[in-house]
Formats: structure tokens, sequence, C-alpha cells
């Protein structure tokens, strides 16, 4: 049994139907990326599935339970975790402050501690910063607390919302680097939207393209990048 599956899931802004029947499943210690352009219908999605957008229609089924009718802190607490788009740091609170509000769940401070340290470990940058107001921060270290602060949840899938946007090259690969040790190290899958398509393939046991709100490719993240209708659409081939 899949650890997360979307079964025609529709989600809808007032009348712009933005997600129209999409199905994907992601298997225990996978990479899964969903690619497309804007307004592809990729954020809604990962806002459907952690509860910030109402369903309009669709199962959302994690860990064999139906959760498209519980709350986002019901779902925080059962293990999914997000980092929105744009970070969405507290910038007047400091590096650690915004990590620890990650937390908020987690009721053993010997696991919040660890984690802590786990989260260092893997942004050392974080750890030399961590006194720092996040606000202070450069946008690729912003964008390490934030996938930090998603992390104190202590998530089994973790969703990833354009965590390369508006970052310099050397640090997109720092995080992309980061990806793959949360994933190989820690067993935690992971559902990544990224406009970087081609960035998101390289890294993706599984992808999802998506075109008008709805999955029109899917396959290994290898096949995707050898996929014809991929490469012109997405990857400038």
């Amino acid at each position: 049994m899949p650890m997360l599956e979307v079964q025609d899931l529709n989600v809808r802004y007032g009348r712009l139907e933005a997600v129209r029947g999409v199905s994907f499943s992601v298997e225990r210690g996978q990479i899964v990326a969903l690619v497309g352009s804007n307004g592809a219908g990729k954020s809604s999605t990962l806002k459907a599935l952690i509860g910030l957008t109402p369903v309009a229609a669709g199962r959302i089924v994690f860990d064999g339970r139906d959760i498209a009718g519980q709350g986002s802190a019901a779902r925080v607490a059962g293990g999914l975790s997000l980092s929105p788009e744009g970070r969405r740091l507290f910038g007047r609170m400091t590096v650690r402050d915004n990590l620890l509000a990650g937390a908020h769940a987690v009721r053993s401070r010997a696991a919040v501690r660890g984690r802590l340290d786990e989260i260092y470990a893997l942004f050392p940058r974080v750890h030399e910063r961590r006194a720092q107001l996040a606000g202070s921060l450069s946008g690729g270290e912003q964008q390490m607390v934030a996938i930090g602060r998603a992390m104190m949840a202590q998530p089994r899938l973790l969703m990833l919302d354009e965590p390369s946007l508006g970052i310099a090259p050397k640090i997109v690969a720092e995080i992309a680097g980061a990806i793959e040790r949360i994933n190989r190290d820690n067993g935690i899958a992971i559902v990544l939207v990224e406009q970087n398509a081609r960035l998101a393939l390289r890294l993706a046991h599984q992808a999802y393209a998506f075109e008008h709100g709805e999955v029109v490719r899917s396959g290994s993240g290898a096949e995707l990048l050898a996929d014809p209708f991929v490469q012109k659409a997405y990857l400038g081939v």
C-alpha cells in the first residue's frame, strides 16, 4: 500500500477549477516530483494535501486513512509537513525560534533537541545564524530555515513547494543535496513541487507532469527527462 494515495482530486477557487481529477501516489522512501508551468495546479495540490485549501472532490489517503476531512493540525500531527512557496518565515524572530515554531506539536523535549541538531548538521549555515533574525538572512539561507522548520514537525512525508525559487545556483545545489540526504538518511518521503523541472526530475524516483490542473505525463524521473513532450514543454530542448 502506498504511503500517500491521491485519487481524483479536484480543487476550486470559486468558479475556477485549479485541479481536475488528479491522481498519484507516493511510496515509502520515495521522492516524487510534480512539474509544470505556473498555474498548472501543483501548489494547489500541495495546499489541498496539507489542508490549507478545501477539497472539492476526491480522496487523500495517508497510511490507509482518508484524511480529506481533517484539519491542517491533525495532518501535521499525523506525519505530513509542508515547506511553503515563498518560505513564509517570521522575519522578526530568530532562526532558532522559527525552527522551534515548527515543533509546536512535538511533545518530547529530547526529540525537539535531537531534530534541531539534525537540522544544524544538515545546514551548517543555519547553525551559524541561529541567533540572527530570520529576516536578515539571504534568500537561500531563509529557504534552508524553511525546510528545517518543516522537518521539526518530524514528518514521515515532507512536501517542498518551489525550494529553488529565486536562489543563486550554488545554493540551489546545496539545497538539492540536502533534499537527497533528508530522503536517504532519514527515510522521509518527499513530494517536490519545482519549476526547475530538470533539477526535480534528476532528484525524483517518480514524477508527474501537470498541465491546466491535470496530470498529462507520469513515470520515473529518468523517463520524464527523456520524454519528448516534457523536453519540449519544460526543458527547453
